[in-house]
């Protein structure tokens, strides 16, 4: 079997790439090895994922399925009192602030519309797992073996690889085609949640305040690296979780619902008050919370997005928007290799690559610096750099970065970005440098 573009992962990272090369008149194959539906948290989007939504012309979709309506995410400290809320704006064509709304979602229903409107569209499914790349004399990526849903064997010859599968990393665990793969400095977190019903939710009607919106995110903060999420999912369900240390879960001696039981009545007062049943809907689920990045995530023939090359921490729900954004900015780069642009360099995606990193080096720096310093990064969201903080938790990190936040937060946790022109990395995730993990970055003090 052959095809322009092979992409391993149906998620939305998958099916947006899917689509948008679909627009370019580009043939995809999806191998997915779930059937969907298929459960997975990651259940808020950005104001410029939601925009992503628009631009796909999903816009009506979303409001068909009467998926929840966000306005904004306010945060609570560990008192329950005294939150800060930040809006969901977008710029207009004057780079002016605008109201705006995104959604929530429950990511089983989400996820399905997503890879059908990709098939719908063009693109065709292969359900079975993808088993290893297929390489070529030049030692690039010319494809990939799948083990099909029903057992047989299949090569997909294809001129670009895209890795979509997430926090599998499935292109970097396969070695030699990819860098390394680092940790960093949030890989001993783990994350238990749920869903409840019952709960209080502020409910300010139409054209009421926006930080009173019945289906906001809700974030309550306890101490370094221990925090709850409340995301809406319908008008009686919302998802909780808990994400705390490790060794913190493990003293406690519990099982995972007696754990997310407590830790919602004791964590933080606000959220006992909003969630006064305690009941479970469904089975208390656990992920690992780590942090990692993989170095020359992109290749001859290849380039990994999303989840699949690097992830900070979920905190302010950046993940679902990362993934689906560097599928849309990645299309041109596909579109003009496969029209022969940089076809005989040995990263024919560097560009794109450099790109991506210096925007998720802004999320990481804005929340290296909500970590090690929460009460100043309060201060500075309401008072001195509110509208750059509404740009960078909206998601607008690609373009016109670092803006005069993300610089004073460089500052503050005396930090510097150093790019080397081969390297491109910089500082390993995490606020503190590990030379043993990532011997190839530094950390240099700012001026």
């Amino acid at each position: 079997m052959k095809t322009q573009v092979v992409i391993v992962g149906g998620g939305p990272g998958g099916s947006t790439a899917s689509m948008f090369l679909s627009r370019e008149g580009i043939e995809t194959v999806i191998v997915e090895k779930e059937m969907f539906p298929r459960y997975h948290i990651g259940e808020s989007m950005t104001g410029e994922c939601g925009a992503i939504v628009r631009n796909l012309g999903l816009g009506d979709q979303m409001i068909a399925k009467q998926h929840p309506v966000k306005h904004g995410v306010r945060v609570y400290g560990p008192k329950g009192a005294n939150p800060w809320f930040v809006p969901v704006m977008k710029r207009n064509e004057e780079y002016q602030l605008q109201d705006v709304t995104t959604w929530q979602v429950r990511r089983s229903d989400y996820d399905k519309m997503m890879l059908e409107e990709a098939e719908a569209r063009g693109a065709t499914l292969i359900h079975g797992q993808a088993t290893r790349p297929i390489m070529g004399e030049d030692g690039g990526v010319k494809g990939v073996e799948v083990r099909t849903a029903d057992g047989k064997m299949l090569k997909i010859e294809s001129e670009v690889l895209i890795d979509a599968s997430g926090l599998q990393t499935w292109l970097a665990n396969q070695g030699g085609v990819t860098g390394p793969k680092y940790l960093g400095n949030y890989d001993k977190q783990m994350a238990i949640f749920s869903q409840v019903a019952n709960t209080i939710r502020d409910n300010a009607g139409p054209g009421g305040p926006r930080d009173q919106q019945r289906d906001n995110t809700l974030i309550f903060y306890k101490q370094k690296y221990h925090w709850a999420w409340f995301i809406p999912l319908d008008d009686e369900v919302v998802s909780v979780g808990i994400v705390s240390p490790a060794a913190y879960f493990l003293s406690q001696k519990e099982t995972k619902k007696d754990f997310i039981t407590r830790e919602l009545r004791e964590l933080n007062p606000e959220l006992s008050r909003r969630v006064p049943d305690l009941t479970l809907l469904e089975e208390a689920h656990s992920i690992p919370n780590y942090s990692y990045q993989v170095k020359n995530f992109t290749g001859k023939g290849f380039a990994c997005i999303g989840d699949a090359h690097r992830f900070v921490d979920p905190i302010f729900s950046f993940g679902l928007y990362v993934t689906m954004k560097e599928a849309q900015y990645l299309t041109p780069h596909i579109k003009a290799y496969l029209n022969g642009k940089n076809r005989d360099k040995a990263n024919p995606f560097a560009d794109y690559q450099v790109f991506a990193e210096h925007a998720i080096d802004v999320l990481e720096d804005t929340i290296d610096g909500f970590w090690e310093h929460p009460f100043t990064f309060g201060w500075l969201v309401h008072d001195r750099y509110r509208t750059d903080f509404i740009d960078v938790f909206a998601g607008r990190i690609f373009e016109n970065q670092p803006n005069d936040a993300v610089t004073a937060f460089r500052k503050l946790l005396k930090r510097e970005r150093v790019y080397d022109d081969e390297d491109i990395y910089s500082i390993p995730i995490g606020s503190r440098y590990h030379p043993e993990r990532a011997p190839l970055w530094e950390e240099r003090s700012a001026i």
